[in-house]
């Protein structure tokens, strides 16, 4: 029977799944709009929605230019996590903000270990969403942001056959551009999400049991991929 850990991290890689889903939907749907530029560029885009389309331009370009990405290739889809995303998101920021209180308990070799699990959590996901990229479009809210915000939201909806789906961005200013930090994905933040089963997870086996739960379940995950 599965524990209500397991069970509550099951639920969290689904949401993540549907966030990938998200992130290639709307990479698919900017792709034939937006011009490629490198990622590098991409981070000094002058506003916060110009660096969500160029970044989700390029990663859908990529893909769609290689058909073993398309195919769910891991070590293909970790070259494009770590050279077209990684660079763009706070990662570090994330995990910590996921964890709470028990990152600041964490030792630094700890730290790196919950982002290295949960960046693999993210790349296994992604790998399974690729494929299911169909012919969607994406719709940008208007910003309601002032010029001298450091701290943002950009807001979409992404449409297709079925029901829309919401997906917005948390961004800060990183010197002159920005990086993400948190995803909504259908009305749940990301990392809020995951501060309840990880911190019910630190509470019961502490770091440690985190990590091993994480490397348990990114298990689970590639023994599916090998099997499927």
């Amino acid at each position: 029977m599965q524990s209500a850990h397991s069970y509550k991290l099951s639920c969290t890689s689904r949401l993540l799944a549907s966030l990938a889903l998200s992130l290639a939907v709307l990479s698919s749907a900017t792709a034939a709009a937006e011009s490629v530029v490198p990622a590098a560029a991409a981070a000094t885009a002058q506003t916060p929605d110009a660096f969500i389309k160029t970044i989700t331009a390029e990663v859908f370009a990529t893909v769609k230019a290689d058909k073993a990405i398309q195919s769910g290739d891991i070590r293909k889809v970790i070259q494009v996590v770590d050279t077209k995303i990684m660079p763009n998101v706070n990662f570090q920021r994330m995990t910590a903000s996921a964890v709470g209180r028990g990152w600041r308990q964490a030792t630094p070799e700890q730290q790196k270990r919950l982002q290295d699990e949960f960046k693999t959590l993210l790349v296994y996901t992604y790998a399974g969403a690729v494929s299911q990229i169909k012919d969607q479009t994406i719709e940008y809210k208007p910003m309601r942001n002032r010029p001298e915000d450091t701290d943002v939201v950009v807001r979409t909806v992404v449409r297709g056959k079925g029901d829309p789906v919401q997906l917005d961005y948390r961004l800060e200013k990183a010197g002159d551009g920005w990086k993400i930090y948190d995803v909504n994905v259908l009305g749940a933040w990301l990392v809020q999400t995951y501060q309840s089963s990880f911190a019910q997870e630190v509470n019961a086996s502490g770091i440690d049991g985190l990590i091993g739960k994480l490397v348990e379940r990114n298990k689970q995950l590639a023994a599916k991929k090998v099997a499927g």
